[in-house]
């Protein structure tokens, strides 16, 4: 199971790590800062119940 995935930062490109918890739902929000530029991205995350594949996509934070 993986329980990692990669994310573009929304304000410096750079690529980031983060942790993923399943039992938090197959949908998630949630904020977490650049390891790179130290901003706050805003996570969108959809886990395939099926495959367990994670799909992510980040956004600046208002």
């Amino acid at each position: 199971m993986q329980n990692t995935a990669e994310y573009t930062c929304a304000y410096c490109g750079e690529i980031n790590l983060t942790f993923v918890d399943f039992s938090a739902g197959i949908q998630q929000s949630y904020v977490e800062d650049c390891q790179v530029c130290c901003q706050p991205n805003v996570l969108f995350l959809v886990i395939d119940e099926q495959t367990l594949n994670i799909e992510i996509n980040s956004e600046p934070e208002n």
